[in-house]
């Protein structure tokens, strides 16, 4: 997407009634919002539209009471970078997509408000001190707890039954990468897999790492979500198919790119409900006094043009579990 044409998204994706304009006032409001994916990725314009229209629903308008700082990371040092430039701003609100970036902002600032989304198990990663009371600066929408990685080999076993072997990518560095690896390693021996760890720091690496084993038969492939692997979800579509792997992922913008499978939440939906708790920040609420919450639905994803490539047979009882079937 052209940035130009993105910026005229972000101006113009809220309507500001009149009756919310009265009710608000005339003062100007800041916000800064850091995102885990690239500017030009195909979701981000529908996430900050989803928020965008959450804000507008609660009488805020971006690009009239509500001006909004964004900032597009894909790597570490882009993260440490643009949480430091955000907070030097001194927003009221930040709203934050992934838990690296939630440590990276508090790295910063222990004061600064901060609301986030799709963030695996904060209290694990230490962002907030528990769910129920946060107790920090930061609170928001968590997507799940590292044991549910657990339920990506259990699928894949389902899908994929003579799999034995299985790569497991995810990022060492950060608690959502390391926790569910544990979470996978730790159930293996029930569904009879050897399990085998894929670094994310490159390109290169996951290349080397999946080419070395795929070499040995009866290979599969599971994705632990964190931002840091997003950022390869187009390399891990064609390692995938080049060795013939089957493969699940933690969220459908995986499946419907091309990858057999997914499990996860909607990644989009948290952006609306984040608009709630941004909206009660600026009118005086405290983060550390608003609860984290939870998914309260998970969502499975099926690509049959991918299952037939691989010469899967998909077991009635999952199609009929899906929320999304691709053919």
């Amino acid at each position: 997407m052209n940035r130009r044409n993105f910026v005229t998204l972000l101006s113009s994706a809220a309507v500001w009634p009149l009756a919310a304009r009265a009710q608000q006032g005339n003062r100007i409001r800041h916000i800064g919002m850091l995102s885990s994916h690239a500017a030009d990725d195909p979701e981000a314009p529908v996430r900050v539209a989803a928020f965008a229209q959450g804000m507008e629903q609660l009488g805020w308008s971006i690009g009239g009471n509500l001006r909004v700082e964004y900032r597009w990371s894909t790597s570490d040092a882009e993260r440490r970078k643009y949480a430091a430039e955000l907070v030097a701003l001194a927003p009221d609100v930040i709203l934050a997509e992934s838990g690296a970036i939630v440590g990276s902002l508090q790295q910063a600032s222990r004061t600064v408000p901060i609301v986030f989304v799709n963030v695996i198990d904060p209290v694990g990663g230490g962002w907030v001190e528990s769910l129920a009371h946060p107790g920090g600066n930061a609170t928001g929408f968590a997507s799940t707890e590292f044991a549910m990685s657990a339920k990506l080999l259990e699928l894949l076993k389902e899908i994929a039954p003579r799999v034995t072997r299985v790569a497991v990518i995810r990022d060492p560095s950060v608690p959502a990468g390391s926790g569910g690896f544990a979470a996978i390693q730790a159930v293996a021996p029930t569904f009879a897999v050897e399990i085998t760890p894929v670094g994310v720091r490159d390109a290169s690496e996951i290349e080397r790492g999946l080419t070395a084993f795929a070499r040995a038969p009866n290979g599969g492939l599971i994705v632990v979500a964190s931002s840091s692997v997003v950022t390869y979800h187009e390399l891990l579509f064609s390692l995938a198919a080049r060795h013939q792997l089957p493969a699940v992922y933690p969220n459908r913008v995986f499946v419907t790119g091309g990858g057999l499978m997914s499990y996860g939440i909607d990644t989009v939906s948290p952006y609306r409900q984040a608009a709630g708790y941004v909206d009660r920040i600026l009118r005086g609420e405290k983060p550390a006094d608003l609860p984290v919450q939870l998914p309260t639905k998970f969502e499975l994803a099926i690509n049959l043009t991918t299952a037939k490539a691989l010469g899967l047979d998909v077991p009635p009882s999952l199609l009929l579990r899906a929320d999304e079937v691709i053919e």
